[in-house]
């Protein structure tokens, strides 16, 4: 049976290429959002750096994570590369760390340093099926579809945009909530990221399947917002 679920979206500081530090933080973040689900950005552990070494879900810099999520039941769910090498999303909860998707939608540079995903993939959580979704994947409407199809009633994406592109994850949220009739959750990288990005967007949301935001962060590295999917 579906209860209510609680879900945050996280832009915590991120420094790159410092796992243990990014780890810490995001620990951090889980704790304070007293939620089922916390959401983080594209690369959240590493910085947008492409060049960065897969980050192996046994990585005992990961430590303070896993505990954060043992502790207070959560699922945190957070960028890295992973092995392939991909643009991973890790599912950390008490049971451990896994690869949970790969980003399927290249963008950029990105196809010089990593591999496109192999296919959609969709999380069962209290039961919720939440879609997993990275960044150039949500302006794709072919991904959307198919994560949908495999039955998702969320979609869930780690993004980064530039703070001249901050109106980006909003429309493309509201276009697959138009599309398909489902919550669309999207955690953006605020601050300074790596990878030539100096200023990331943040904007960090939750948006109703009817395409309204239902709460939104600002600008501001740290910050955490929660909402409550019915």
């Amino acid at each position: 049976m579906r209860t209510p679920l609680r879900i945050a979206v996280a832009q915590p500081l991120t420094r790159s290429l410092d796992v243990e530090g990014n780890a810490d933080r995001h620990a951090d973040a889980v704790r304070a959002a007293s939620a089922r689900v916390v959401v983080f950005p594209e690369m959240s552990l590493t910085g947008y750096e492409l060049t960065a070494a897969p980050l192996d879900p046994a990585d005992p810099r990961l430590a303070p994570l896993r505990a954060a999520c043992a502790d207070t039941g959560t699922l945190a769910l957070a960028g890295a590369p992973v092995p392939g090498p991909h643009i991973g999303v890790l599912a950390v909860d008490a049971d451990g760390v896994r690869v949970a998707y790969r980003k399927m939608c290249l963008g950029g540079a990105e196809p010089r340093h990593m591999r496109p995903g192999p296919e959609p993939a969709v999380l069962d959580v209290d039961g919720w099926r939440l879609g997993l979704a990275v960044c150039k994947d949500t302006g794709m409407p072919e991904h959307a579809a198919a994560t949908v199809a495999l039955g998702a009633d969320a979609y869930l994406a780690g993004v980064l945009e530039s703070a001249e592109d901050a109106a980006v994850p909003d429309e493309r949220a509201r276009r697959v909530a138009a599309a398909h009739g489902v919550w669309v959750v999207t955690a953006s990288f605020a601050g300074s990221t790596g990878g030539g990005y100096a200023r990331a967007a943040g904007g960090s949301g939750i948006w109703s399947p009817d395409g309204e935001p239902v709460v939104r962060a600002g600008t501001g590295v740290g910050e955490v917002v929660t909402a409550t999917l019915r």
